[in-house]
């Protein structure tokens, strides 16, 4: 992190979002949501104080931003379910009290949810009294929050150190002891040293991501993840990058990142990618089959702008509800209120406003992507699945409800510590599994899990499901005497025999592990992990007999001396998303409106041309076989400087695609080619391969597929000053086909303009939608500016109904 229109029916581009709307709208019905409730602001490191019960009843439906009303921005947001049973969130240092009459920022902000939609603050990691010396008055910025060996861990950038912190804690809330910088400032990356992002393999071993501008790297930690140590690796590299989070999902690793600007409010261009990797360490490729570090602008979206209210998604983490759906956590910013007052008082001119939002993310043919597709919602939609189909957190002090079976069945009570509260605990040293079930079934498909850990040498902890008796059910132990991850199957009394998975040599026994079973049909997939954020440290694959996948109590199973467990449920299974929303396909080529630069004339140079010419025409534009040829300029088109050529002819009425086929190779900095929709010179949007050097000065140059507009900047008044906003899409090519998507928005009275790209001219990869309130007409055209030196070479420029 660095800080410096709803569709309508009837448009194809509408699909998608009038579907999620059907969606939400369903799902509003079954249960009205209730807004937010404001909250005065806590005296600082105060958090509100609210009692959570260990059950409630679950919304059923949510709008974003989830933060309405509770803190007035939340950037960089990242999430973890506390053992408490509780979400817990931390965001980037800033004034979240602001409309509320504060003047000053809250040091990594903490926020508390029973049901990942209605949040309360809950205090601050650092207060300017407890903020270690060290930081020099830094602001401290994206944090990850982690639970390693029976604490919370949470990694903070310390930007004017050029390093990265961590603090840890008993408790998600603290209190927070500090325990220095995670790296030296000549870290071996040649980045930024700010955005981390830990992650544990299977197997144990903890790593470290982080940087900003424009490299990622990642490197091995110590044995209690507080330094990094051994080699780095550079893992990525694009314009702007930052952000990343780490994941895995089968056999692959997913680093998450942002490209483009985060922080320029209403032209931010923001927006979260993705690439994978079948080692911690890489090589990550996108979806492209591009290398993340190769020097060109990256497929993998996996959300961006869309043409609604929000603008600049990203920075993302990941969470997983009860019923395994996962969901992106991000940020975006509202284009109708973009901005924070201005604060002299912490050296900034204007901060966005970036509230914290959370969509569904799906994993379609092994890529996530938000929504299918359809991007960031702005609607009613439905909720996490937050609460369970039987189970409990025991947070209310009682075992109502709940009953034992198997061996010592009076030895099962409940204990407490500060951080989870109420658990249930088994005493006795016998050899036969004792079970405390929940009294109620669970459905056969199902995600079930507990926390459990292990005090005594010979205990075993378990996770029971699919009860009916002693001699039908499922269990999945924490085996301390083997070190072993243990599935053992029973039915009609008879074993169907154990599955042993290792664990980790150093597998801290005593402290909690969370246990994760998910069964789809006589398929079963069992987790261990501390802190359920995709990071198992061991995973075992098995298939059930058809009589074991059947609906059944669940609960815990306990076998020997000094075991423990809390947070034990199970709720019927998400149904995966599988296809994606449509993606806009031209219709008809409009001739009229078309050009194939079979002519000898360049296009302009005749008055019965319909190509007309803004400061041309250029000085070297030829027509060369059959295509435009046109040397790029020693020119801007740029906020308030406009040299630049620009050939335009009339656009079609109506929604219309423009393509264009690209032979350009820049060799230069800044140069670029491609299209343009021209209203004048400061209102325009613009797609072009384009020649950008990396932040960190080092000569390299990206060949990027840079999608751009210009125009007046809506908070000031009246909105006359001048904004630039740029974003980025898929991978480049010396030949590239490049489109722009026209669409009226009559209903916000905007131009909403989508961008695509493509190295084959079949295949296309979505890089965004731009937007700007109407005021004259646009044109259609081509462009070749910013640096002398290169030729593009344009085949023709064809334009379609959409």
């Amino acid at each position: 992190m660095r800080e410096p229109s709803t569709a309508r029916a009837g448009h194809p581009w509408a699909l998608p979002r009038i579907a999620a709307l059907v969606l939400g709208l369903v799902a509003a019905l079954l249960l009205q949501p209730q807004g937010a409730t404001a909250q005065e602001p806590p005296a600082p490191g105060e958090p509100t104080r609210t009692e959570h019960s260990g059950t409630y009843e679950q919304r059923r439906t949510y709008t974003n931003p989830v933060t309405e009303g509770v803190v007035d921005t939340f950037p960089d947001p990242v999430t973890i379910r506390g053992k408490d049973g509780l979400w817990y969130a931390y965001g980037t240092q800033n004034p979240v009290f602001q409309s509320k009459g504060e003047k000053g920022e809250r040091i990594v902000p903490i926020l508390r949810s029973a049901d990942m939609v209605r949040w309360e603050y809950a205090g601050e990691v650092f207060t300017p009294a407890t903020q270690p010396d060290w930081h020099g008055g830094s602001r401290l910025w994206a944090p990850d929050v982690r639970y390693i060996d029976g604490r919370y861990y949470l990694y903070y950038s310390v930007p004017d150190r050029n390093t990265i912190g961590v603090a840890t804690a008993p408790t998600p809330t603290g209190s927070w002891t500090d325990q220095g910088p995670v790296m030296k400032a000549s870290s071996g990356c040649p980045t930024g040293n700010i955005d981390p992002a830990q992650f544990t393999d299977n197997g144990g071993q903890s790593y470290m991501y982080w940087g900003s501008y424009d490299v990622l790297c990642a490197a091995r930690m110590n044995a209690d993840s507080t330094r990094i140590e051994g080699e780095v690796t550079q893992v990525a590299q694009g314009r702007r990058m930052e952000g990343a989070y780490v994941v895995r999902r089968g056999e692959h690793y997913y680093l998450f990142y942002s490209d483009a600007g985060c922080c320029q409010g209403s032209y931010s261009g923001y927006q979260a990618k993705v690439g994978r990797a079948t080692s911690p360490t890489g090589p990550y490729l996108d979806d492209e089959g591009v290398d993340l570090m190769a020097a060109t602008s990256k497929g993998g979206g996996v959300v961006g702008a869309n043409g609604n209210r929000w603008i600049g998604p990203g920075h993302n983490s990941l969470q997983t509800d009860l019923a395994g759906q996962d969901w992106l956590v991000y940020h975006g910013i509202a284009a109708d209120d973009p901005d924070l007052s201005p604060t002299p008082d912490i050296n900034r001119k204007q901060l966005s406003k970036r509230p914290m939002m959370i969509d569904r993310l799906d994993w379609i043919d092994g890529w996530p992507v938000v929504r299918a597709g359809a991007g960031a919602s702005e609607d009613r939609q439905p909720a996490p699945v937050t609460s369970w189909d039987a189970g409990s957190t025991f947070n209310d002090g009682s075992l109502s409800g709940w009953h034992a079976e198997g061996a010592g069945t009076d030895n099962w009570s409940l204990a407490d510590d500060p951080d989870t509260r109420q658990y249930v605990t088994h005493t006795g040293d016998g050899a036969d599994p004792a079970y405390l079930l929940a009294g109620k079934k669970a459905p056969a498909r199902l995600r079930a899990e507990a926390d459990l850990k292990v005090t005594s040498a010979g205990g075993a902890a378990g996770l029971t499901f699919g009860y009916r008796n002693r001699d039908n059910h499922v269990t999945a132990w924490l085996d301390r005497s083997r070190n072993a991850l243990v599935t053992e199957v029973m039915t009609d009394g008879t074993s169907r025999g154990e599955q042993v998975t290792a664990l980790p040599s150093g597998f801290q026994w005593e402290s909690w592990h969370n246990v994760t079973a998910e069964v789809r049909g006589t398929r079963m997939t069992v987790e261990v992990s501390e802190d359920r954020l995709r990071d198992a440290v061991a995973t075992q694959h098995r298939r059930l007999p058809a009589e074991a996948s059947r609906s059944g109590e669940i609960g815990t199973a306990a076998r020997g001396a000094g075991t423990a467990a809390d947070n034990v449920g199970a709720a019927k299974l998400h149904t995966p998303q599988t296809i994606r929303v449509p993606e806009l396909e031209p219709g008809a080529q409009l001739t009229d409106y078309s050009d194939e630069f079979n002519g000898a004339t360049v296009p302009g140079t005749d008055p019965a041309s319909p190509w007309k010419w803004v400061r041309g025409p250029a000085s070297g534009t030829t027509m060369t076989g059959g295509a435009l040829s046109w040397p790029t300029q020693n020119t801007e088109l740029n906020l308030g400087t406009n040299t630049a050529s620009v050939l335009t002819r009339d656009a079609p009425e109506g929604d219309y695609t423009v393509e264009t086929k690209l032979h350009f190779t820049p060799g230069q900095a800044n140069q670029k080619a491609g299209l343009v929709l021209y209203e004048n010179d400061d209102r325009y949007f613009t797609l072009t391969r384009s020649a950008l050097p990396l932040e960190r000065g080092d000569g390299l140059l990206l060949l990027d597929s840079e999608f751009a507009k210009e125009g007046e900047r809506p908070t000031t008044t009246p909105p006359t000053s001048v904004a630039y906003g740029e974003t980025f899409g898929g991978p480049t090519a010396d030949t590239m086909w490049l489109r722009l998507s026209y669409h009226a928005d009559r209903a916000h009275d905007e131009n909403e303009v989508r961008a695509s790209t493509s190295r084959d001219g079949k295949h296309w990869v979505n890089s965004g939608v731009w937007t700007l309130p109407v005021k004259g007409g646009l044109k259609i055209g081509l462009v070749s500016l910013n640096t002398a030196g290169a030729v593009a070479q344009f085949d023709y420029l064809r334009t379609y109904r959409n």
